[in-house]
This record gives C-alpha cells, sequence and structure tokens, in this order.
C-alpha cells in the first residue's frame, strides 16, 4: 500500500506582523476599553505540489500575507459588522458608537473590517478569506487549506481554517 502524502508550507516572522488598536464589543452594552496590540501572524498552506515541486513559492505566500497587514499597521481597527457597534463617519472621521461610550477617530487612522468583532479568531478568518481568493489567482494549484493563526500577545493566539468551497 502506497503511502499518502500531504504537502504544506508555512510563513511567518517578524515581517508579518503589525501594531493595531481595538476593542471588543459585547451583548448587554458592554465594551473593552481601546487598547492596542503588536500582532504576529502565521500563515500555512496544504496543497498539493506543482510541477516544482511546491505547494506555493515561500515568497509569493509572505509577499501576499504583508499587502494585507500593511493596511491595518497602526491604526484602529473596528468591526463593521458588529451588532454591538454603530458607525458613524462625518467629515474626516469616524465615531464609533456603543451603548457605554463614544470615540471619535481621524478617518485615515481607522480600518473598518468585514467582521463582527475584531477578536484574534474573527481577523484570522478574515485573513484567511482574503489570501484563499488571492493565492487562487497564482499560477500554482489552488490551496487546499489554509491555517491562519493572530497572536495578540505571546501566547494567546487565534486561528481559523479555511478551505475553498467545492
Amino acid at each position: 500500500m502506497e503511502p499518502q502524502e500531504t504537502f504544506e508550507i508555512t510563513v511567518r516572522g517578524d515581517r508579518l506582523s503589525f501594531a493595531a488598536g481595538h476593542f471588543l464589543t459585547y451583548g448587554g452594552g458592554q465594551c473593552e476599553a481601546l487598547h492596542g496590540h503588536n500582532y504576529r501572524v502565521a500563515v500555512t498552506v496544504r496543497g498539493e505540489l506543482d510541477e516544482h515541486g511546491l505547494v506555493l513559492d515561500f515568497l509569493v505566500l509572505r509577499d501576499a500575507i504583508e499587502a494585507l497587514l500593511a493596511p491595518l499597521d497602526h491604526r484602529t481597527l473596528l468591526a463593521g459588522r458588529s451588532a454591538h457597534l454603530r458607525l458613524a463617519e462625518e467629515v474626516g472621521t469616524v465615531t464609533a458608537i456603543t451603548p457605554e461610550r463614544r470615540m471619535t477617530f481621524p478617518l485615515e487612522d481607522v480600518v473598518v473590517l468585514p467582521i463582527s468583532n475584531t477578536s484574534a479568531e474573527l481577523m484570522a478568518a478574515y485573513l484567511a478569506g482574503e489570501l484563499l481568493e488571492r493565492l487562487g489567482d497564482t499560477s500554482g494549484g489552488a490551496p487546499s487549506e489554509i491555517v491562519v493563526e493572530v497572536e495578540e500577545s505571546p501566547g494567546l493566539t487565534g486561528r481559523c481554517r479555511v478551505r475553498p468551497r467545492a
């Protein structure tokens, strides 16, 4: 019986990091205080080998991740799909409104993500979905799975696995 081989590559390191502010919202109007993290990201891609014996070129993966992280660096991350947060945009500002507080930020200092909360897990899901879309357009085969880890502090990591729809 032939052994079945699976292949994957992982990219991590200092280049795959960003510093950002955020806060979590909860039901009942609860809201964390605005705070920041020095996030670190690692990505694993699983898939078939191409004609060169690669799942994907490491540099292609690293560059794709860096391109996704760059707009997040030194910004305040807001959850654009939160049931507990309302965002109001006025000339040059965004105001985040919860039952507990109201925070106004310069528009250029904010990134509104299409997620319901700015948890490490949901940020990992957002990045994984974006990577899956970008990597599906590369010259190699489409990944069979992408795993994204978002570490917000040493030892505190959220992870998401995504597979392309069949």
